[in-house]
């Protein structure tokens, strides 16, 4: 499988998650492209950074009034800890399991950002949200209340939950 490269249809106007993203997508690639012996290093690396990365979408997601339980932070939950797993495995003597799990992650992750991060990134620029920092330059387009489902303003859903929750158990 070809490894996943950075490209500008992954690039979603918000500097600091495309620099993360660009990050991931070359940690991923050094996974891929480690011999046996810098398999197991690389995958923890790129296992740190997705923790920080995942954890500071979610801050986001939290600070402009996305609910803790929507299925963006419930799938980034699935992957680190699925991401851990692979780690267990391989240290107990299968680090193959990590060159499949890199391989499937370099077709989730486009998905992911071309779908959740797309619409993260979009509600974040609707608030005027600046990562860096962490202000929220337009208060008023805070929604009322938290949001649900998987993307922005539009995803809130009564029935968003249970639909949360079987995206959550197919990731």
């Amino acid at each position: 499988m070809a490894a996943l490269q950075w490209s500008e249809g992954l690039a979603l106007d918000l500097p600091l998650m495309d620099e993360t993203h660009e990050e991931f997508v070359a940690l991923l690639a050094a996974v891929q492209e480690a011999d046996d012996g810098a398999l197991l290093p690389a995958w923890r690396a790129l296992v740190a950074h997705t923790t920080g990365h995942f954890a500071r979408e979610d801050a986001w997601m939290a600070a402009t009034r996305f609910a803790s339980g929507n299925c963006h932070s419930l799938q980034h939950k699935v992957v680190l800890q699925v991401m851990g797993e692979g780690t267990a495995r391989a240290e107990a003597g299968e680090p193959a399991v990590l060159r499949h799990m890199a391989g499937e992650l370099a077709v989730w992750f486009p998905q992911h950002t071309q779908t959740m991060d797309a619409a993260l990134a979009l509600h974040l620029r609707r608030v005027g949200y600046d990562p860096a920092s962490g202000t929220v330059h337009a208060p008023d387009a805070l929604p009322a209340e938290p949001i649900h489902g998987c993307g922005g303003a539009c995803s809130s859903d009564p029935a968003a939950p249970e639909a949360e929750s079987r995206v959550a158990a197919a990731a």
